[in-house]
């Protein structure tokens, strides 16, 4: 079985990231959107993971390479997913959970060390809590959400694919 299909794979995952991010730009620039911290967390994930996937593309690798690109964009995926549930968590809790409001991203990396800065992003502000805009009654964490899980889908089908070709292949004698 040929693997010209990864590379359609590689290059369908990186279209979905491109437009999604292209899509989240909008919503900040184009509708005025401010992103909260965890918004911008989900978008470091989402960038690297079309990033992984245009550089597969491009590369164009072998078998091994698929496994380490797609495990890499699978890794990416699950953080996203991850950061959009906490997101989506705090969403749903009462609003007096959620911690005060803190300064900028990069003020807080720039003066707490990363794991602090990462442990408080992950708390919540108010800004996580609020829902500014939804679609087909879902918030922008829920869409989010989706996103990485339908992305997350496509990984385990690209290595359900590659094991089962691997696997299935007939011996010669």
């Amino acid at each position: 079985m040929s693997l010209a299909p990864s590379r359609s794979l590689f290059l369908f995952a990186f279209l979905a990231g491109a437009l999604t991010l292209g899509a989240s730009f909008y919503l900040e620039f184009g509708v005025s959107l401010r992103p909260c911290f965890l918004c911008q967390v989900q978008r470091i994930f989402l960038a690297a993971f079309a990033l992984i996937n245009l550089v597969a593309t491009l590369h164009n690798p072998k078998r091994s390479g698929s496994y380490l690109y797609g495990l890499a964009s699978m890794g990416f995926a699950l953080l996203g997913a991850i950061a959009a549930v906490r997101q989506v968590l705090l969403q749903n809790a009462a609003p007096d959970q959620a911690a005060t409001c803190w300064p900028s991203l990069h003020y807080m990396i720039e003066t707490l060390s990363f794991w602090q800065a990462l442990q408080l992003i992950f708390k919540g502000t108010v800004d996580c809590v609020e829902i500014n805009w939804t679609l087909f009654d879902l918030s922008l964490p829920e869409w989010s959400l989706l996103f990485f899980i339908g992305m997350l889908s496509l990984g385990v089908i690209q290595f359900s694919r590659l094991f089962l070709s691997h696997g299935l292949r007939p011996t010669r004698h």
